[in-house]
């Protein structure tokens, strides 16, 4: 790993659209500016590095340009976009684009994601499509990406993008920000199966996931072990492939720039031809893109309320409203124009007057001048989203009141209301209540709007987009330092060379095998892993060089591993210790033991399993477990620690031991484990190799009791005695495979 730190690597920035559109006229290309808060404040965090020193040129921005563009223009558009903007240019068709952009990305995720399942289209092709996007964002990547870069891709138009770069560059350190909300398990599993699945995959490609609050994370927490069965520890979650992080991140503003505007004189300007229009007035503002999940039409029926029970108001107060135009032809923001204008001009014709509209209402795209004169001129922010990643709107709004007056009216459905709890915070689904808040928002003395906007400017003004966006990419330089320490352990190719020259070499080797988790992936249900034909074939192999004692040493009951394995010539260890069984030899138990305790602690288990639907107690010889892998895993979690507590207080002074296992927790004689079984078998041979394979804590007991000279490993990327870590099941057998194919095929037996 490089140690330059995040602030003097090149960064790389993936996002749906570039800094810029482009369109074609006549032939050329016309370069406009993009509007929208990720833009500007990413805009604004380069420029800061820039000022600092840090960037120079050390930065591209990737994604596509707004527009299709063809033949020839291509390879102009990336000369210019690279010189002029730093940028690559991400190539699509329109149709592509129709159903990637309008097709799953807003009329799938964005619906839903915002709580508006009743809007939300599963169209399959759409699927495919967005997919397809992914991977071509992928591709173009391929051609930008060095190795020492930090890759930063944004929002629900990527989500699969994670992954799939993580395939093709596994050591690329990969961050991921999620711009909306996260929603709640029962509202994410509404995607059918596999989308859930591959969106969740997608995302975990990712070293660093940001989000912006924390109900969000733990929203993302609970998807990631409900549906792929991945727990979080310290907000780190554990895949076959590495370590996640997924972490809170509210995104700011540029606060000095909306502090500093008002001293602008075309910000002047503005605010002169505002307070010309509506003198005499109070302004109610309220700006908003037009979207069904901002809440507008709520909004509008609050402030009739509102006029309705405060006469006194009337011809005094004015609502600014100010909707700008989206998505530009899709039925549901037509539908929802319509909706508005309709109630606009219905609350002008009930309570205006010649010399007073009550709403004066503008459809069209504001200008940072005017956005910010707007600010400065109301003397209230109405923001009521019904549903709302962030809004900065309502942070611009107060850093923008440089004199320390002015009323945030907030919803509480806002990523920013975490933040701003000095607003006026209002439920936007009760009319009444933004009515209310209204009252309480003009009556409030101008001490109070002073002490509440302090408050709030102190903290956007430590937090803002600049603060974000470092804290992001220091989190992923350090997520990235914590990854390679676990890749660390990971078996090397050299210590793999090694492994395969000494099992050559050796002249009498022992290999100690877990089976599940080990030799297969583990299942919901303990029926569902028979071994199959490659693994037996796998183990004959194995046990056909005389130099060989195979053991397979597992938790499972004796009779199991009898009907399966019995037939090669392999030693078996059941539960866990318990019962041991030598080549050729009848079963034998490890120690004295006896089973009455059974009859006291199974009604127990039982008891337990009916209070977790998915639990199920297997009862073996002398021990019993009780598995927990089918049930839900949040109440399985709180139930299997209540039961452990319970149990260890009725086994204290018997002879047994309470353990848990992976989603299984387990009771068994005291001092009856794999160590004192492998014991057994390496203290009746000289084996001069010796190689132990596990993958959960049971396997612990293993690798503890192994002399200097074995070689461990246990299976998934967690702390271990073992030696080295392999990721999954299929890598153990790959080395087994390779250990088994060496050209030694005079020494083997041929048969089984």
């Amino acid at each position: 790993m490089s140690d330059k730190t995040g602030s003097e690597r090149r960064l790389v920035i993936v996002s749906n659209r570039l800094p810029f559109n482009v369109t074609v006229s006549e032939g050329r290309l016309r370069f406009h500016e993009s509007a929208g808060g990720l833009v500007t404040g990413l805009s604004a965090y380069i420029e800061s590095r820039r000022r600092a020193g840090r960037l120079s040129d050390n930065h591209v921005w990737v994604g596509w340009p707004g527009s299709s563009v063809e033949g020839q223009l291509q390879e102009e558009l990336r000369s210019e976009a690279l010189l002029r903007f730093q940028s690559y240019p991400v190539f699509l068709s329109a149709e592509e684009m129709d159903q990637f952009y309008l097709g799953f990305c807003n009329a799938t995720i964005w619906p839903l994601f915002h709580y508006f399942p009743s809007y939300t289209v599963y169209q399959p092709r759409f699927w495919d499509q967005y997919k397809r996007v992914n991977e071509v964002f992928c591709e173009s990547l391929m051609n930008v990406v060095r190795p020492d870069d930090l890759v930063w891709i944004h929002d629900y138009h990527l989500m699969l993008l994670p992954r799939m770069l993580k395939k093709k560059a596994p050591d690329l350190p990969v961050g991921f920000f999620l711009h909306i909300p996260f929603p709640s398990f029962e509202v994410f599993r509404l995607l059918p199966g596999t989308w859930r699945r591959e969106i969740l995959e997608g995302l975990l490609g990712a070293d660093l996931i940001g989000l912006h609050t924390y109900e969000y994370a733990q929203h993302f927490f609970q998807s990631a072990l409900r549906i792929l069965g991945f727990e979080n520890q310290m907000g780190r979650i554990l895949t076959p492939e590495g370590i996640v992080k997924v972490d809170t991140f509210p995104m700011g503003i540029d606060f000095d720039k909306f502090a500093n505007a008002i001293g602008r004189a075309d910000v002047q300007g503005e605010i002169q031809h505002s307070r010309h229009r509506l003198s005499h007035v109070k302004i109610i503002l309220s700006v908003d893109r037009l979207d069904y999940s901002k809440g507008i039409l709520n909004r509008l029926e609050g402030f009739e309320l509102f006029l309705e029970a405060n006469p006194r108001y009337h011809g005094v107060v004015v609502l600014a409203m100010v909707v700008v135009p989206s998505r530009i032809g899709v039925h549901h923001y037509d539908q929802m124009k319509k909706q508005i204008e309709e109630l606009v001009g219905k609350i002008n014709g009930r309570f205006g007057r010649i010399d007073w509209t009550p709403v004066v209402y503008q459809y069209r795209n504001v200008p940072f001048e005017a956005l910010a004169a707007l600010y400065s001129a109301s003397d209230i922010c109405l923001v009521t989203p019904l549903r709302d990643g962030m809004n900065l709107v309502a942070k611009e709004y107060v850093a923008t009141r440089t004199d320390g007056t002015g009323v945030l009216i907030l919803s509480e459905m806002t990523g920013a209301a975490k933040e701003l709890g000095e607003a006026i915070i209002v439920n936007p689904n009760n009319r009444q209540a933004i009515a209310d808040a209204l009252s309480e928002a003009l009556e409030m003395p101008a001490n109070e709007q002073k002490r509440r906007n302090r408050m709030m400017q102190a903290r956007l003004r430590r937090y803002d987009v600049m603060r974000w966006a470092g804290d992001f990419v220091s989190a992923l330089v350090s997520v990235q330092e914590v990854r390679d320490k676990v890749r660390a352990k990971l078996l090397p190719y050299a210590a793999r060379s090694d492994l395969i020259e000494h099992y050559r070499q050796s002249r009498r080797r022992v290999l100690f095998l877990d089976y599940d988790g080990t030799l297969t992936p583990l299942a919901r249900h303990p029926a569902l892993v028979k071994p199959n034909e490659t693994q037996m074939d796998l183990l004959c192999s194995l046990t056909a060089d005389p130099r060989n004692t195979v053991v397979i040493i597992s938790g499972r009951d004796r009779s199991t591993l009898d009907k399966w394995f019995g037939d090669l010539s392999v030693g078996l260890v059941a539960e866990h210790g318990a019962w041991l069984k030598g080549v050729g030899k009848p079963w034998r138990l490890s120690k004295s033991m006896t089973s009455e305790w059974k009859g006291q602690l199974l009604p127990i288990l039982e008891s337990y399993a009916d209070r977790l639907p998915g639990a199920f107690v297997e009862e073996k010889e002398h021990s019993v477990a009780w598995h927990y892998r089918s049930a839900d895993p949040d109440q399985a979690a709180l139930l299997a620690a209540e039961m452990t507590d319970h149990l260890a207080n009725l086994t204290a002074k018997a002879d047994l031991q309470v353990s848990q296992g992976n989603r299984v927790v387990e009771i068994r004689h005291a001092g009856v484990n794999k160590g004192t079984a492998a014991r057994d078998w390496i203290a009746n041979a000289d084996f001069d190799f010796v190689l132990a394979i596990g993958d959960d804590l049971t396997d612990e007991e293993l690798f503890r009791v192994l002399p200097e000279s074995a070689m461990s490993i246990r299976v998934g990327l967690v702390s271990t005695h073992a030696r080295y870590n392999l990721r999954v099941p299929a890598e153990v057998l790959e080395l087994l495979n390779a250990l088994a194919q060496l050209p030694d095929e005079a020494t083997k037996s041929g048969k089984c």
